[in-house]
């Protein structure tokens, strides 16, 4: 297949089987919702399968797949370079290595655009099926049907992967906090920039009081509004030269859809935050699992509010997007408290995957 069809097939995929998915949950009864197992959960790993070996084994392609084509260069330096010894001075200490040693074993490139793939599906998977038993697919499916989750999949590898084994840190916090720390460091290992969510992880552990980061939420869209650029050269202070040329505000040579303040992005990123809010305040929720989630997202975003007229804004505002369908989908089927829930996830599924198509098929032929 063609590189140009691989996105829209993929995004064509998602719709069908989201909308099939969907079907069952709109037509259940109250009674059969609440007491539900969605028997189909188990179609969630072939889909997974599928999506390994049809996005691992794409071709590598300069205009559709840019940063793969640049790890295509890289590891076939190091395929002729010298024997692979470990070396912790590097900017990402487990995906640096990792690459320089499949690179050293002479393994075709093509296997290493599969593990990745394996890593990045197989972790969300796995992170599905941890926080939603009962509704993997359901959550399977809205994550794949994000905003940006093929573009980290195809391009922004090794911060994808990064993300994915921090969805299995975010899904083992109740019960196992060994491994949630453990995938801490190792989503930290594949992507430094994987610190500000590892920090609001952190932050949000010892300190949980909603209406605290809604308001520093809502003070970082101000200081966004009246283009306040201080906190992007503080940002940059803990980043590599690489992470800090994200954090410069924007040029005329910067791409128009990936940098300065964007409206879209900002409505994307708040939709999760004030529907939460408004239902632990109204709704009385007190599920802690849903207060750590929220908690971590919302101080998370702030950072890509603070750092929005940064370059390649997308890849900032990722590091709380890549939380956002579990943040958005978890009240709506992990806690009861309306006998019209499954009218409401509707919406929920329907907007946000409306969302993805609409940036896609229509938004991105008018720029």
């Amino acid at each position: 297949m063609s590189a140009s069809f691989y996105h829209p097939f993929y995004l064509i995929l998602i719709t069908i089987l989201t909308f099939a998915v969907m079907k069952d949950y709109v037509r259940w009864k109250y009674i059969n919702y609440a007491n539900h197992y969605y028997s189909k959960n188990n179609h969630a790993i072939f889909l997974a399968i599928f999506l390994i070996f049809f996005i691992g084994l794409r071709p590598v392609d300069e205009k559709y797949f840019v940063d793969m084509y640049m790890y295509d260069h890289s590891y076939y330096t190091m395929y002729f370079g010298e024997r692979f010894w470990f070396n912790w001075d590097t900017e990402n200490y487990l995906f640096d290595n990792f690459i320089a040693w499949m690179g050293s074993m002479k393994i075709e490139v093509e296997y290493f655009f599969l593990i990745m793939a394996l890593i990045y599906f197989g972790c969300m998977l796995w992170a599905c099926w941890k926080l939603f038993p009962k509704d993997s697919l359901l959550t399977f499916l809205m994550y794949l049907g994000a905003f940006s989750t093929f573009s980290f999949g195809t391009n922004g590898i090794k911060a994808g992967v990064a993300a994915s084994l921090f969805l299995i840190a975010l899904a083992y916090y109740k019960d196992n906090k060994i491994v949630a720390v453990l995938f801490l460091w190792l989503s930290l290992g594949f992507h430094h920039s994987m610190l500000a969510p590892v920090v609001a992880f952190v932050i949000a552990h010892f300190y949980k009081n909603p209406k605290a980061y809604l308001s520093a939420w809502f003070m970082c869209l101000l200081l966004a509004a009246v283009h306040v650029t201080f906190f992007m050269n503080l940002f940059s202070g803990f980043t590599d030269d690489h992470g800090a040329s994200y954090l410069e505000e924007e040029t005329e040579d910067v791409i128009r859809n990936v940098s300065g303040f964007r409206p879209d992005f900002i409505l994307y990123s708040a939709v999760p935050i004030i529907v939460g809010y408004l239902l632990i305040s109204t709704k009385q929720i007190t599920n802690k699992t849903y207060h750590f989630l929220w908690s971590v997202y919302t101080l998370t975003n702030c950072v890509f509010l603070l750092c929005t007229y940064g370059s390649f804004i997308n890849r900032i505002a990722y590091l709380s997007w890549l939380m956002l369908p579990f943040v958005l989908l978890y009240p709506f089927t992990n806690i009861r408290w309306s006998n019209r829930q499954n009218q409401y996830l509707k919406y929920v599924v329907f907007g946000h995957l409306g969302f993805t198509l609409f940036m896609f098929f229509i938004y991105g032929n008018l720029r």
